[in-house]
């Protein structure tokens, strides 16, 4: 993820993550992304169930009761042990939706209490007034919401009629109990024209965070590659962003904005700060240099419902192991035998063509691979890199 108030508001100094050591057990949570180490934030998608039916969802979520195999109980609270002995920093509870499971509460609890940051990755919907004070009081850090438009566009986006009344229900029953909430944003060309009225929503609504996703070809997602941004559109799409971000910090209304899944938004933000001559632009440059890109199967990974542990939460069709099996910690630190995640694991060596050359691999880290790999090729570049060919030092 690209910290777009971070690097060009200067709300980040590099001095500010040196200061801690860069260890991910001693960084706040603002700062995780520039970690050292780079222990994985894990996703853990707790259930498939969800009760809305999103045409882009990643997880291929279910509108039933009757999936079979998910963690129990006991099992969650052991994988959360070895994470925390581990030393992951942060859970990320999803699904499907999250909330579905009667135990989510007593999950987050038990994180917690093990030391870790417990977020929640939700489409808002079942946040009751209880339930938000009942995640305030077991610690939950933050509270992400999905919404991809205003309510005509996003009730499209999620299947079913009233998800974005009863999403805003939920993010004001969120902000009553004093949780930290944010928004969740997938850009695509059906709902780019709705970016200036989320940000319009952050600041009517005194919502601190939004996170402006690129699409990620994985699930349903796969089925709207045609729907994706141009290059061109991406590009004006992230200026958008920027600017409206900058508007933000100007007027004194500051929020921590992010665009999150295309690494490119980093060298891309660093180079218009060249342009406009900002005095800060070095100082950005090293922060995205320890932030460095893409980290899927190093500084971020995932276990599905029933087990199985994916390089990130896009990589469900590739599984490295299953925690019934073996703990995530080795499955995580044992990479023989493994070719995908030895490679993940040192990615830049392995990508190819005009990434091979690009000067700024190790700002980016080689981008999705799993994008590339959705349109043939797993190590070619990937395809929504909107860089040009000067930008990248190979023209």
């Amino acid at each position: 993820m690209i910290g777009i108030s971070k690097l060009y508001c200067g709300t980040v100094e590099p001095s500010d993550t040196l200061r801690y050591g860069r260890r991910s057990s001693s960084l706040p949570s603002h700062l995780l992304q520039f970690s050292e180490d780079k222990k994985p934030v894990v996703v853990w998608n707790v259930t498939q169930r969800c009760n809305l039916a999103c045409v882009h969802c990643y997880a291929k979520a279910v509108r039933r009761e009757d999936v079979q195999n998910e963690l129990t109980t006991a099992e969650g609270k052991r994988l959360l042990d070895d994470l925390a002995d581990f030393g992951a920093p942060v859970v990320l509870f999803s699904g499907g939706e999250p909330l579905i499971r009667p135990d989510l509460i007593e999950l987050c609890d038990y994180a917690v209490g093990k030391g870790m940051r417990a977020v929640i990755s939700t489409n808002g919907t079942l946040i009751t007034a209880e339930i938000a004070m009942r995640l305030k009081d077991v610690g939950l850090s933050y509270v992400g919401i999905s919404l991809d438009g205003m309510e005509q566009i996003n009730d499209k986006f999620r299947g079913v009629a009233g998800a974005f009344q009863a999403a805003m229900v939920g993010i004001k029953n969120c902000q009553a109990a004093g949780i930290k909430v944010g928004l969740r944003f997938t850009i695509n060309r059906m709902n780019a024209d709705q970016v200036p009225a989320i940000f319009d929503l952050i600041e009517e609504h005194d919502i601190p965070r939004a996170c402006f996703y690129h699409l990620v070809y994985a699930g349903r997602g796969s089925n709207l590659i045609q729907e994706d941004l141009s290059l061109a559109e991406t590009r004006q799409i992230v200026d958008l962003i920027i600017d409206r971000t900058a508007d933000l910090h100007a007027r004194g209304k500051p929020k921590e904005i992010l665009t999150v899944d295309n690494h490119a938004d980093g060298p891309y933000l660093y180079l218009r700060m060249v342009k406009e001559n900002s005095p800060r632009a070095a100082q950005v440059l090293e922060l995205l240099q320890m932030n460095e890109g893409n980290s899927s199967g190093r500084g971020i990974g995932c276990v599905s419902w029933d087990g199985r542990v994916h390089a990130d939460q896009f990589w469900r069709h590739h599984s490295f192991g299953n925690v019934r099996d073996r703990a995530f910690s080795r499955i995580w630190a044992n990479t023989d035998g493994e070719e995908l995640m030895t490679r993940l694991k040192d990615k830049k060596q392995y990508v190819t063509g005009r990434c091979a050359s690009c000067r700024w691999l190790n700002v980016c880290g080689g981008n999705f691979r799993v994008r590339a790999e959705a349109v043939g090729d797993l190590w070619a570049p990937d395809p929504a890199c909107y860089l040009t060919d000067e930008e990248i030092g190979i023209k």
